[in-house]
């Protein structure tokens, strides 16, 4: 274990001497109040350290003292429903400790040491395991079943294995290897920095199916992608992402508040334990794992929260699962490592980013992925990593949004004029994209219907469509357009209305399954085409604008699933019958 002394104290970097016997990225104990710190740059026996707490008085002389370990998570039972800082300190214990108050050097372990768990075997004395077998699970909550997983690099034979209550430090399982016994407990440990191995990386041609319209049809992400929400203050960043917590198709949410408002993570907080999952009919927070930094916390701690939520997540995966991390908002993690490179005085880049942020940034994302775990069964999982951006005014020009757009695949563009028409999810259809769409159209061909990909192209160039001919309408008003214009720009405004935009706090509007969306841009599609003939046939357009049945197709997003079709078929025949009324009075 080394020792030294602090020599230079500058914000959260503290620069100690006589640490010659220590390591990169070990975790270190700063002071006589023990902050925690992390070294992140060695020069001959001269460490930089990054402390994650406070660190105002602070002086020089004081002891520091490495523990010889990188920062490391405990992964095992106990992590679902807990609240964590951004350094796995459990923050329910640490208010038993300290109160409201965060004080500082508090030193708690990350999964609670009383609690016992009851730990079902499958594996029987004489087996053989390798790494990422499954030796037995724990009934975490009422919805995970928590798998307890053969350490990375023990392999060899089952010695003994019990069945019983255990904490979480009990040993619960022997095996037998060339290098001796080693016994396993329902913990262990991992550094954050280190992705966690698998066996295979997957095509992602699977979607991530959210129920929100707009991500599923027009710009939808892959199981185990990476997406990024780039938007102004207030254009809804935090309540998409909220949205696709609760719905999308995951067994486990990671959300890691990452340096945001207090208030922001309250909401989180707040929200989360009494939202019902609707997979489930249990409380959400039953499948969920919360970090927490906002911003009156230190500025470094923001990284490592970012590190500690993509491990949590990892190990979720490699027990089969599809795992959801929501990161929010990356911004904040850049400006914490645009600080620690001003105050180790690197050659700045861009703004004064660090020139390494568009790596640092890819390391974190291509930890995302769908993948066969290791250990002999093979287990598929899935990580998928939704981060929110923060540019400074909503400008996608800046360093943080261009170097995540270069990594991700799928871009959802919020837009504060659409979120201030209070247009949800305000998502701009005409700067979004998604590159998954090609690799996902085989998986809706065959689940869902051989057109949807169909359906999907005709509807945005209605809409881009709809973008060029407003240019006109701004400059010549409406009646300059001819009738196959105007009809363009009535469809446009359904798609915009009925299909784009939902109501999140609607019970029945909040979620929409595939089929219903199928169904609704069947609707649109069909009005029109339908609408199309008849004003080949002399049909006033402003009757065709204006038919009743337009209220219908309008309100059919509101139809419970289970009187969805029976709805649509009853549309369907009053829309057909409305065109050919509308087409007989204006030939009679």
């Amino acid at each position: 274990m080394s020792k030294g002394t602090i020599i230079k104290v500058s914000g959260p970097l503290v620069v100690a001497e006589n640490m010659r016997d220590a390591n990169m990225f070990d975790v270190v104990r700063v002071s006589n109040s023990r902050l925690i710190g992390e070294i992140i740059e060695m020069h001959g026996d001269r460490a930089s350290i990054q402390v994650y707490e406070e660190t105002s008085g602070l002086g020089t002389g004081e002891p520091v003292e490495s523990t010889g370990e990188p920062l490391s998570v405990e992964l095992g039972p106990g992590l679902i429903g807990s609240i964590f800082d951004g350094i796995q300190r459990p923050l329910d214990d640490i208010m038993k400790i300290c109160g409201n108050n965060l004080d500082r050097g508090v030193e708690v372990a990350s999964l609670k040491r009383e609690t016992k768990w009851h730990f079902t075997p499958i594996v029987n004395e004489g087996d053989e395991v390798t790494s990422g077998d499954v030796i037995g699970t724990v009934k975490e909550t009422d919805i995970v079943l928590h798998k307890i997983m053969v350490p990375y690099g023990i392999k060899g034979k089952v010695k003994s294995i019990n069945e019983g209550d255990y904490t979480v430090t009990e040993t619960v399982c022997v095996i037998e290897t060339e290098k001796g016994d080693k016994e396993v407990t329902l913990m262990q440990k991992w550094p954050v920095r280190k992705g966690r191995p698998y066996a295979k990386k997957l095509s992602p041609d699977k979607p991530l199916i959210t129920g929100q319209r707009v991500v599923d049809c027009m710009f939808p992400i892959a199981k185990g992608g990476v997406a990024a929400i780039p938007g102004p203050f207030g254009s809804g960043k935090t309540v998409t992402q909220h949205q696709l917590a609760k719905w999308a198709e995951a067994d486990i949410v990671v959300y890691i508040g990452c340096g945001e408002r207090g208030n922001e993570m309250t909401d989180v907080l707040n929200e989360f334990p009494e939202l019902i999952d609707p997979h489930t009919g249990k409380s959400l927070m039953e499948r969920t794992v919360l970090i927490a930094n906002t911003s009156d916390m230190p500025v470094a701690a923001r990284e490592a929260s970012i590190y500690t939520g993509i491990t949590i997540a990892e190990y979720f995966r490699d027990m089969g699962y599809s795992v959801a991390l929501m990161a929010d908002s990356t911004s904040r993690w850049a400006e914490a490592l645009r600080e620690m490179s001003g105050r180790l005085e690197e050659m700045p880049g861009e703004e004064g980013y660090p020139a390494y942020l568009g790596s640092r940034l890819a390391q974190f994302y291509e930890r995302a992925g769908r993948v066969i775990t290791l250990g002999k069964e093979g287990r598929e999982g899935a990580l998928s990593a939704i981060g929110a951006v923060s540019p400074p005014g909503g400008d996608i020009s800046e360093p943080v949004s261009q170097a995540t757009l270069r990594i991700v695949k799928v871009f959802w563009g919020l837009d504060a004029s659409l979120a201030y028409k209070r247009h949800f999810p305000a998502i701009n259809w005409l700067t979004s994209y998604s590159l998954y769409t090609d690799l996902l159209s085989k998986w809706y061909a065959e689940n869902v219907d051989e057109n949807w990909m169909n359906y999907r192209g005709r509807m945005m160039s209605l809409l881009q469509d709809e973008a060029e001919l407003d240019e006109i309408v701004k400059l010549v008003g409406m009646d300059a357009l001819s009738p196959g214009d105007r009809l363009k720009m009535e469809a446009a405004r359904s798609i915009r209305e009925d299909f784009l935009h939902q109501v999140a706090f609607d019970p029945v509007d909040t979620y929409t399954s595939l089929q219903k969306q199928l169904l609704l841009m069947q609707l649109i599609l069909m009005y029109y085409d339908l609408s199309k003939e008849a004003i080949d046939k002399n049909a006033s357009i402003d009757v065709l604008a204006g038919l009743p049945i337009r209220e219908s197709i309008g309100r059919f997003k509101y139809v419970k699933e289970d009187e969805v079709q029976k709805e649509y078929d009853r549309i369907v025949n009053e829309l057909k019958k409305s065109i050919n009324e509308t087409i007989g009075k204006e030939n009679g």
